[in-house]
């Protein structure tokens, strides 16, 4: 179901739903080693040009000109005719583009499906000079795709040639078509082949169902020189290629839904996968299809064109009426043209259209480039050393659900005064303030920040909570603990710090989530630090979270940790470990430390009547070598045990241990309140 007005072409998405990819484990061809994308940044605006239309897809030709079609405007012709499609052929770089109209309206395509439906472009591609244009009969209310045919231009898009009898896709089914851009006339190409892209349905989310939302995206490959020759299109099934296109199977399929329901009138439930465009990036050997929403741009990544593809991104720039400071758009590209020689920085096209709810007029209605800069993963293992330093200032991009303003800036600027929200219309369930990163770092403290707080929101209902990124899926840290308590309501409060600790985590990405709260549903952030510090994590068994525990175990005895049952030094909780047996038991945490410092670690004990003199023992060690230690024996209540230590050379992890040596009678020790100083 939607709600609102049926929005043109503007894109139709967001949220935090599961994502479900499907490809084939047997790869047609050998696939080449490549990292994956560890950040990714795109701007939240973009620059416009001197050109009237939306869509734009484009190609690279062999004579370095770009060309791109759009719909409905006069190209880059602006003292030109209005059109329904035109080709124009642009020059110059981003920010100071120029170009010309050079064939429009029924130089460009027919219709094939009658009243009611118009024509459109949504993918080219340039075989040398030779150049490649699909069209679609797209409806009148934007809501679903009939049929398509491939154009043919051997002189630079002045002048086109198509099959005028029939189209070559029709029953719409493969009616949404793109190009895999390959660079310049294509000369990056893997083989022989021009390879296409399509959807079945409508060319996004179909807003009054007319047909079904395309959730999956289907690849075909033809030969360079019978792209216009229906007969020598294979589709790809999985596990090879098929010249039927009923035998076709997904390279990706999307199902989540975002923005599933809002508070105004906005469109709402919106799936995920629409016309956009596939880039290769040689220089990270990476496939990257852009996809969109209402609210999003939707990213994803694949070493090979037909998968497996990877989502990496949503960019959210929340429900309408955005702003000329940040706002998204449809029909989203990444023209290889403009793909920077460190093969990171390229840029985005995308369109918001005066027809929808976006609210910024025709400003954006133009061929319109932003900034999105890829960074590869470094893949290698974490080599972080414990310190004061903020991780948020080595290299981090910060992320969130979505942003007011646009910009994460203040969340890394050193003070606690500002704010920002992630207010964007919906109704959400989740929303999060974090980092990414692309070389993996040692982490186990975060220092978070609230901003502004009010009835609407601003706070969590009820406990944030730590998640980090672990192959590119983020999990659940455990034992996490928050100080100060936090209350879960709007006594939060305004630019408050709170400090949540855990076990350490090797990871390219953490972030604090939670449940927004207020009537708005929203959160706020002033200020965000990361940081990997010499701590013991839960050392007062109070943690909580779903990710493995702080504390571990050695030896056969039985162990565990007491909740609420009276028996802690403080708070309501305390570990313990208890046996008839013989033989050593201990629990045990490794803590990060700093070579030729001096620390001090405590722990209060409360061991039975039947443990010998001096059979239980509190200390550190490094590996198997014991470096200090307090042994103890039965007592009648809580015991303070403490050892004093300059940490040796070259050692930068300890492990705190209690633990006893059992008589072979039944014995038990509490513990809690373990410290490091």
């Amino acid at each position: 179901m939607k709600r609102g007005a049926l929005l043109a072409v503007l894109p139709l998405v967001f949220g935090s739903a599961a994502l479900f990819t499907r490809s084939s484990d047997s790869s047609p061809a050998p696939v080449a080693a490549s990292v994956g994308i560890g950040t990714a940044q795109v701007e939240s605006k973009g620059t416009p040009s001197p050109s009237d239309g939306d869509l734009w897809p484009s190609c690279w030709a062999g004579n370095d000109k770009l060309y791109a079609a759009n719909g409905d405007g006069k190209g880059f012709s602006l003292d030109g005719d209005f059109a329904d499609i035109a080709v124009s052929e642009i020059t110059g770089t981003p920010g100071s583009l120029s170009g010309a109209t050079i064939s429009e309206g029924n130089q460009v395509g027919s219709i094939w499906s009658g009243a009611g439906y118009n024509r459109k472009p949504t993918g080219m591609v340039c075989v040398g000079d030779t150049m490649y244009l699909a069209v679609q009969d797209l409806a009148l209310d934007f809501n679903d795709v009939p049929a398509a045919t491939i154009l043919k231009s051997t002189d630079h898009g002045r002048t086109w040639t198509w099959d005028k009898s029939k189209p070559m896709f029709a029953d719409h089914v493969f009616t949404t078509i793109w190009f895999a851009d390959f660079g310049r006339g294509g000369a990056l190409a893997p083989d022989g082949y021009v390879y296409a892209y399509g959807l079945d349905g409508n060319w996004r989310d179909s807003f009054d169902d007319t047909v079904a939302d395309p959730q999956s995206v289907f690849l075909a490959r033809v030969p360079r020189g019978s792209v216009q020759d229906r007969g020598a299109w294979k589709f790809y099934t999985g596990a090879g290629w098929s010249s039927k296109i009923a035998d076709r199977r997904p390279v990706l399929t999307d199902t989540r839904r975002l923005y599933a329901q809002t508070y105004g009138t906005n469109a709402s439930n919106l799936s995920v996968i629409s016309q956009g465009g596939v880039t290769y990036l040689p220089a990270q050997k990476r496939y990257v299809y852009t996809s969109w929403t209402e609210y999003t741009f939707e990213f994803y990544e694949s070493p090979t064109p037909w998968g497996p593809w990877k989502h990496f991104l949503s960019k959210d720039f929340g429900g309408y009426p955005w702003s000329t400071s940040k706002y998204g758009g449809y029909g989203v590209t990444i023209p290889s043209k403009f793909v920077q020689p460190d093969g990171k920085t390229m840029y985005v096209q995308a369109n918001v259209c005066p027809c929808g709810g976006g609210g910024i007029g025709t400003s954006v209605y133009n061929f319109n480039l932003r900034k999105l800069v890829l960074t590869p993963s470094a893949g290698a293992p974490a080599s972080n050393l414990p310190g004061p330093e903020n991780l948020a200032t080595t290299g981090a991009v910060a992320i969130s659900k979505s942003t007011q303003s646009g910009s994460l800036a203040l969340m890394n600027d050193g003070a606690r005064t500002g704010s920002e929200s992630d207010f964007d219309d919906e109704v959400k369930g989740a929303s999060w303030w974090g980092y990414e990163w692309p070389s993996k770092y040692k982490v186990n403290n975060v220092e978070f920040t609230s901003g502004a707080v009010s009835a609407e929101g601003g706070y969590f209902t009820g406990r944030p909570r730590v998640q980090v990124r672990q192959n590119g899926q983020w999990v659940e840290v455990g034992s996490q603990t928050v100080s100060p308590a936090y209350p879960g309501d709007a006594s939060a409060g305004a630019n408050t710090t709170y400090t949540i600790t855990f076990p350490v985590q090797e990871t390219d990405g953490v972030r604090v989530i939670g449940l927004p709260g207020g009537t708005r549903s929203y959160s706020t952030v002033s200020e965000l630090a990361v940081r990997y510090v010499s701590q013991l994590a839960d050392g007062g068994f109070e943690g909580t979270g779903g990710g493995k525990p702080a504390w571990l175990f050695e030896g056969t005895a039985a162990n565990g940790v007491d909740r609420g049952l009276g028996f802690a030094h403080s708070g309501a909780n305390n570990g313990w470990i208890r046996c008839t047996c013989t033989g050593w038991s201990a629990l045990y945490q490794t803590v990060p430390v700093v070579p030729g410092a001096t620390y001090t670690f405590g722990s209060w004990v409360n061991a039975s009547a039947n443990l010998p003199a001096d059979q239980g023992r509190f200390g550190v060690r490094a590996g198997t070598q014991d470096l200090a230690s307090k042994t103890f024996g039965a007592g009648t209540g809580y015991v303070h045990h403490e050892v004093t230590m300059k940490i040796p050379p070259d050692v930068h992890e300890l492990t705190v241990y209690a633990g006893f040596n059992a008589p072979n009678k039944d014995t038990w020790i509490q513990v809690d309140d373990f410290t490091v100083s």
